[in-house]
């Protein structure tokens, strides 16, 4: 009996043993195939799971994207609501520049680095009749037109005060701090230059009307080694108008006068009050006549790009960001009273947008432009959308973008105000 119970025993392990699984064994095929295919479901299933995945994530960049686009370029703003307001310090209001991600507000007694929040991130005293201000980049230069003083400072202060002995008419800084002053006598007229401590550089530029002319502006490229100036000089009894291009860099020494290129033909009958560095390598000279456009890709040798095409037309303003160059023309031809013209730093053209609206500020601000006077704005985009149009209950003074898409900060004489855009 025990003998067949061994047995029995003995057959089941071999039972057992024959429906094991080991290295060296094959599954049975039936099995190996179920195995197989239910692989393969998984497969399909774990790809399509991705697949919806993907496309629910696709759908949701698209429908952002979207709704950006529309908000950005095609939505028109109808109203606002003031969401802070501040109270700014007191004083004798001469005007705002944009400075730094901020904004500077300089009177006749002293200047206040503002943040978007309204509150002072510095303030410097002093006593000007008549301050005039450049900006570029992180520094800021403060002058007395017609007095002797200049005070330079940065986002965290100010860094150098310098004094001039002839009463200074125009001013300009790099992007490193250095400062180019016109200064003039009875006979001519002398570019100083300072450093942003205010110390003065051993170079200096003289011009008088029978020479290079009188200086109308000048700027300073963000380095500092470049300088580019607006003169109007006489030929045989006639006023006419030239730009020029210095170079104080190695480059410049072995130039005369350091002068690495000049424009006459150009400005033959036209007048340049400003000229201006754009982004690198580009810089514009602001014509009666249109907006004329250079490149210094060649520091030795700057080229002009483009004219703007305003040949003929009354241009009623022009103002600039390191990336567009506008002019507002008065119409002749279309419905509206005036027009606006955009062009990029290279020269190309943007948008030509009419309108009618009296405004005495402009601005480009990013993607914006902005139009605005005591108590009232008109905002476009470089599509030539017109974003909002907004009547104020306070006045205004200067306005930029706010800390949202959706926001702007409209400054006053006596307060700061941050809007929502509905």
């Amino acid at each position: 009996m025990s003998d067949m119970n061994s047995m029995s025993r003995e057959h089941r392990k071999q039972q057992f043993r024959s429906q094991m699984i080991t290295p060296d064994q094959d599954y049975p095929p039936n099995r190996r195939l179920m195995e197989e295919e239910e692989m393969r479901v998984g497969r399909q299933k774990k790809r399509r799971r991705h697949m919806v995945l993907f496309m629910l994530i696709l759908a949701a960049v698209f429908a952002g994207a979207g709704s950006w686009f529309y908000y950005q370029q095609i939505f028109r703003y109808t109203s606002y609501e003031t969401i802070r307001q501040v109270s700014l310090n007191q004083g004798s209001l001469v005007g705002y520049e944009t400075f730094g991600s901020n904004v500077i507000k300089y009177t006749r007694d002293g200047a206040s680095y503002i943040n978007d929040r309204g509150d002072n991130v510095w303030t410097e005293s002093y006593e000007m009749k008549a301050p005039i201000v450049a900006v570029n980049g992180d520094f800021v230069v403060i002058a007395d037109q017609q007095g002797n003083t200049i005070i330079v400072c940065n986002t965290e202060g100010k860094v150098g005060q310098a004094t001039t002995i002839l009463p200074i008419t125009r001013i300009a800084v790099s992007g490193l701090g250095m400062v180019a002053a016109v200064v003039e006598d009875s006979t001519s007229s002398y570019i100083y230059f300072f450093r942003k401590d205010g110390g003065e550089l051993k170079v200096n530029v003289r011009s008088n009307m029978s020479g290079n002319g009188y200086p109308l502006d000048l700027c300073l490229s963000k380095d500092g080694t470049q300088m580019m100036c607006s003169y109007v000089y006489l030929e045989s009894g006639e006023a006419r108008t030239r730009v020029l291009f210095y170079d104080f860099s190695e480059i410049g020494k072995n130039v005369p006068t350091r002068v690495v290129g000049g424009f006459d033909e150009q400005f033959a009958d036209a007048i340049v009050p400003r000229v201006a560095y754009l982004r690198e390598p580009y810089s514009c000279a602001f014509g009666s006549r249109g907006p004329v456009f250079f490149s210094s890709k060649n520091l030795a040798n700057p080229k002009l790009l483009e004219e703007g095409v305003l040949s003929g037309e009354i241009i009623a303003g022009v103002f600039y960001s390191d990336e567009y160059v506008a002019a507002i023309v008065w119409n002749t031809t279309g419905a509206e009273e005036k027009r606006l013209e955009v062009f990029r730093a290279d020269g190309s053209h943007v948008l030509s947008k009419e309108f009618t609206y009296d405004y005495i500020h402009a601005d480009i601000d990013g993607e914006l432009i902005f139009l605005y006077n005591d108590n009232s704005c008109k905002i476009f985009n470089m599509a030539g959308v017109e974003k909002l149009d907004a009547t104020f209950d306070f006045a205004v003074t200067k306005i930029r973008r706010g800390r949202l898409p959706n926001t702007l900060l409209v400054m006053g004489p006596q307060e700061m105000r941050e809007i929502k855009l509905r």
